[in-house]
């Protein structure tokens, strides 16, 4: 067990697997946000996140270091519209593992991709985390999700934008296999180029709360995509 910062700044202890590799709770969520908004190259893996203490959270998990920079960029849906927002970078290689004595044995003692969820064409591979879907969606959600309120309809709105449209595929059906019944909308295509897809709002709700259900015992999540998510509930049921 090792010990990251709370969002009230006292210790968190995060359950580490022996191996970042292998299935487990803490493993599925790192390698979700690595798909949602990471890069694997040779040797090294980085992942980018908005939220600091997801940060430490995955750097507790698979080492490396964390850079924090602030960022615009364009919006997914509508690339008119830009967004200013802190951004934390957690690079895991050579130099940042948690074992500096098995450094030189490449990434988590893999050479080069070889042995990592993912392939030579950037495809992923999670069926080590079967058992662990509902981490491992938390963390594609946090690394290329949105969470919010839909002011209009007074409904909350979940949904999934990538530029990788064979991710987004596995995440639909990730979904589809999910204990709650949960409608999705058609892939489609972003004004900026990428895909995206939606949760249907009535079934929203429900996912959300399943996704998010009982996080704070196990540290696997962003603070503040669970408080967006809260507040988005407390909008609607106002709204109703």
């Amino acid at each position: 067990m090792s010990d990251a910062a709370g969002s009230d700044s006292d210790p968190l202890e995060i359950e580490v697997p022996a191996d970042p590799l292998a299935g487990h709770p803490a493993s599925a969520y790192l390698w979700g946000h690595v798909a949602g908004s990471g890069d694997v190259g040779e040797g090294t893996v980085e992942v980018v996140t908005n939220d600091e203490e997801s940060a430490k959270v995955l750097a507790t998990i698979a080492g490396g270091e964390i850079d924090h920079e602030t960022a615009s960029r364009e919006y997914a849906h509508d690339a008119s519209i830009t967004r200013t927002e802190d951004e934390y970078t957690l690079e895991i290689g050579s130099t940042g593992e948690k074992d500096a004595e098995n450094a030189g044995d490449g990434l988590f003692g893999r050479s080069g991709t070889l042995g990592l969820p993912v392939d030579g064409r950037g495809s992923y591979r999670f069926s080590a985390f079967a058992s662990h879907d509902r981490e491992l969606l938390r963390g594609i959600l946090e690394g290329c999700g949105t969470i919010c309120f839909k002011s209009t309809r007074g409904t909350v709105g979940i949904s999934f934008v990538h530029d990788d449209e064979t991710l987004l595929e596995l995440t639909r059906e990730l979904i589809e296999d999910c204990p709650v019944d949960a409608p999705m909308g058609n892939l489609s295509e972003t004004s900026s180029g990428g895909f995206w897809f939606g949760v249907d709002d009535d079934a929203a709700p429900e996912f959300g709360t399943w996704l998010y259900e009982d996080c704070d015992e196990t540290g696997l999540y962003a603070p503040s995509r669970e408080r967006k998510l809260r507040k988005s509930l407390e909008q609607a049921d106002a709204y109703d």
